[in-house]
């Protein structure tokens, strides 16, 4: 596969930005307390944490409480965090637009761990609309 030239940090977030911003409404205005950040590559305790091997290809992360799970209790916690990583997908893409198309997939997988979906209920939604 040829390698796609990198994108400059800057138009890479601009692509996660337009993907959160086209989330429809209904989800939008449930998102709460949370940040989506871009990182080139997960850190060592990402592989760790998830039990993927050392070389697989991690693309993007949830940490937080899942709003479902949310209570009377939930306030004055940091926000829960989505980390999208560059390098992870500019690395299976092969144009901007798969880049783009990626990064979209993977923000979508990611509110989904949010919303309360585990990674084989996201998997199976994911499948469905293909």
């Amino acid at each position: 596969m040829t390698q796609t030239p990198a994108l400059d940090q800057k138009t890479f977030e601009s692509y996660v930005e337009e993907a959160v911003a086209s989330l429809p409404k209904k989800f939008k205005k449930l998102l709460d307390n949370i940040a989506v950040i871009v990182e080139d590559t997960p850190p060592p305790d990402v592989y760790r944490e998830t039990g993927s091997p050392r070389r697989s290809l991690i693309l993007g992360t949830y940490q937080g409480v899942p709003y479902q799970h949310r209570g009377a209790w939930y306030g004055n916690t940091p926000p829960d965090v989505i980390v999208i990583y560059r390098k992870s997908i500019e690395q299976i893409c092969r144009t901007r637009a798969e880049i783009k198309q990626k990064v979209r997939e993977v923000v979508i997988h990611e509110i989904g761990h949010y919303f309360g979906f585990t990674d084989a209920q996201m998997r199976e939604i994911e499948d469905e609309t293909r």
